[in-house]
Formats: structure tokens, sequence, C-alpha cells
């Protein structure tokens, strides 16, 4: 089984919050997590999110299949916003509006056969956070932030994405320079009270929806590519196959779904 892995580059950025610390008390534990899944729907009636039973997820539409056996993300800037604050980018030194969980840029070997892959885990300060941001970073070919990221990664210099599988029998590779920033309502929002029990916040990643048309068929991936028919068709779908929610036991499900 292929093992889920969280690459920690600037580790050095690891922080705890971006505000202030008021005493005991005043803080919970907070981790977030990612998962490959449908969203805005719990798992099949199979077990998984999709065929999970291997380390590899096939989709069949027609005559055509689709085997994706890795998928490579890189993150930076992940944070969490407070309810009625302006967004974290606008947020400055001392003020309390955000915390940051990871400011990177980290790579998300995303899991693909059924576990959730836990990113990172810190305390933050207590209150009501509506919304989780993060940029999905295209790794800069010669800038020295992301220096170390490319020593370490040279294979994903000038991507954010990279893909890897087979469509009908055929080996592919996937790449983007998808470079963004992501925002997900989180409903209900996360309430972090004064109470010493921990949560976690599951970012839930709807690959099934990646390399669609349409009409629901299968697209070869390679056709994505930059420069091809549908680079463009699929960097909207894969911006489109992002949630977020609370997922206390981190089963990559929605505890507000699985309590209705």
């Amino acid at each position: 089984m292929k093992t889920p892995t969280i690459s920690m580059i600037g580790a050095a950025l690891l922080v705890t919050a971006c505000g202030d610390m008021t005493g005991p008390g005043t803080t919970s534990g907070v981790s977030l997590s990612f998962a490959a899944g449908r969203v805005g729907g719990p798992p099949s009636a199979a077990g998984g999110f999709f065929s999970m039973a291997h380390a590899a997820d096939t989709f069949a539409v027609g005559e055509d299949e689709l085997i994706i056996s890795s998928v490579e993300v890189v993150l930076q800037e992940i944070e969490l916003e407070r309810a009625n604050a302006e967004t974290c980018d606008s947020v400055t030194v001392g003020h309390d509006d955000c915390e940051e969980f990871e400011l990177g840029p980290v790579l998300l070997d995303l899991p693909l056969n059924g576990d959730v892959a836990q990113l990172v885990a810190i305390q933050i300060d207590t209150g009501t956070y509506d919304e989780i941001e993060f940029d999905i970073h295209k790794v800069s070919n010669d800038d020295a932030e992301d220096a170390a990221f490319r020593q370490a990664y040279p294979h994903m210099a000038g991507q954010s994405i990279r893909v890897e599988g087979t469509f009908n029998g055929e080996p592919f590779v996937y790449e983007t320079d998808l470079d963004e920033e992501q925002e997900y309502d989180l409903v209900p929002p996360l309430v972090i009270d004064s109470a010493p029990a921990a949560t976690n916040v599951t970012v839930r990643i709807d690959i099934s929806t990646w390399f669609r048309d349409g009409s629901g068929a299968l697209v070869d991936p390679t056709s994505a590519n930059k420069g091809e028919v549908n680079e463009g068709l699929v960097k909207e779908n894969i911006k489109n196959s992002i949630d977020a929610f609370e997922d206390e036991d981190e089963d990559g499900e929605d505890d507000e779904d699985a309590d209705s």
C-alpha cells in the first residue's frame, strides 16, 4: 500500500498562530488533513471514495479507463480565517483575524487508498472560523524563496500539480502551473472554545472530476497539459473540485452530513 506523505520543506516557517496568545485556556488543538473524495457527498457504498481497494483510483466511462496512481500538489500559506474578518492577505502583524497552519511551500502526496493524510496540527486561539484559505502554488524556476523546495523536488519546478497514471492502458504524466489563492467556506463554521478537546479540518479534493468534459466523459490527461486543447477545462475542474469541513474523527466525511 502506498503511504501518503507530506513534505515539510520550510519547516522553520511552521507557526502555531499569527495572533497573540493570552494565557492558559485560550487555545485549542486543530489539525488539518487532506483526502481524495467526492465533494458534496459521503464515500461510496463500496467502502471507499472510489475504487479504494488499491493505492490507485480507477474511473471507467464507456470504453475509456483512467487509472490515477499519484497526485502531487504544492500548497502555500494555509490559513483559517475568523468569522467577519477581512481576507488573510490584508492582516497586519499583531492582528488575530487569521491563524496560520503553514506558510510553505509544502508538497502534498494526496492519499489514494481511502486514508486521510494529516498535514499539520497546531494550537489556535479560541473563536469562530468560517473560511480556510491556501494557495495552489506554482514552484518558481529561479525565485530564492523556492530554492530549498526546488532542490528537494526538482520535478515540480515550474509546476503546482503533477499526476501520474494510465489512460486506456497508456502511461501519462499531467502537469499544470495553476497558481492562485483558493478560499473555501466552512459550513457550519468551526467553533473553537476553551475546552481542551482537539478537532480536525479536512480538505477533500474530488479527483474523479478532474479529467472529464461537460458531459461527464473522460478526457485524455495528456490533452490537458500546457498548450493542449483541454488545458483550461481541467484547470477549472481542479478549482471546482475542492471542499473543506470539520472532520473530528478524520474519516474524510463532513461531520454535519454524518449527524444528519
